[in-house]
C-alpha cells in the first residue's frame, strides 16, 4: 500500500467508522477524519482508534470538528463555522499507510458549491466503497459507483457490511463492474478483537496493495 486509500459510503450510518478502524488495523495504517461532524459522546477517531487498537500518534487530527452532529455543511453553518474546501489536502503521513474516512454519502455537500466527491475528485485516490447488504443497496450502490466513474476517481472495490445477500452482492459487482473486496459482518460483541479477526476471515491484504 503505497497511495493513501479512501473509505467512502453508498450512505449515512452504514458502518464506515467500523470499517475504517478493522482496515486501518488490518494495513497497519494511520487514520484521518477531516471533518468531524458532532462532539458529544465518541467521536469517530475516537471509535477508531478502539476498535482498531490504533495508538494516538496514528491518528491524524481532524481538520474541522464540529459541533453539531449534522452534514457537514449544515453542521458548520450552525457552528458559524466556514470549511475551506481548498486546505483539505492529504496530510503526510511519513510514509506510513494512511486510511482516510469520508462523511455520509458521495454527495454530501461541504459547502454551496462543493461535495464531498468534488474533494475525491481532487485527491485523486482510490475508493473502498462501502455498502449496505440490506434493501435498497443495489440502487444506492450503482448510482455511487456510476458517479464516481463519472468523476473519473478509481474504485479500488466494494466491501459489503452487514448480513450476507449473494444475489444483490453479485449484482452490484456485475452490473456496476467493480470487485467484491468482501463483506463484513454485523458483531456482536463489537470490540478490537472481534472486529480483526472478522476482517482476517473477511478480506485479503493482496487487495488493498497498491
Amino acid at each position: 500500500m503505497s497511495r493513501p486509500i479512501v473509505v467512502a459510503g453508498t450512505d449515512t450510518e452504514i458502518g464506515k467508522s467500523v470499517f475504517s478502524a478493522g482496515l486501518a488495523d488490518f494495513l497497519g495504517a494511520n487514520y484521518w477524519k477531516p471533518i468531524q461532524a458532532g462532539l458529544d459522546g465518541e467521536t469517530d477517531s475516537q471509535l477508531v482508534a478502539r476498535l482498531g487498537g490504533l495508538s494516538g500518534d496514528r491518528i491524524v487530527p481532524e481538520r474541522y470538528r464540529l459541533e453539531t452532529p449534522a452534514s457537514p455543511y449544515h453542521a458548520a453553518a450552525i457552528d458559524g463555522v466556514q470549511i475551506d474546501t481548498v486546505s483539505l489536502d492529504v496530510p503526510d503521513t511519513g510514509g506510513r499507510p494512511l486510511v482516510i474516512e469520508g462523511t455520509g454519502g458521495l454527495m454530501v455537500p461541504l459547502s454551496r458549491s462543493t461535495l464531498y466527491i468534488d474533494i475525491f475528485a481532487r485527491w485523486q485516490l482510490p475508493i473502498v466503497l462501502c455498502a449496505r447488504t440490506e434493501l435498497g443497496t443495489i440502487n444506492h450502490s450503482l448510482l455511487s459507483i456510476e458517479a464516481l466513474r463519472n468523476r473519473t476517481i478509481e474504485i479500488l472495490g466494494i466491501a459489503f457490511i452487514g448480513e450476507r445477500n449473494s444475489e444483490s452482492e453479485s449484482a452490484i459487482c456485475e452490473i456496476g463492474r467493480v470487485r467484491w473486496l468482501g463483506r463484513l459482518p454485523r458483531l456482536s460483541p463489537l470490540t478490537a478483537n472481534s472486529l480483526r479477526a472478522a476482517f482476517s476471515t473477511s478480506f485479503r491484504r493482496d487487495d488493498f496493495n497498491l
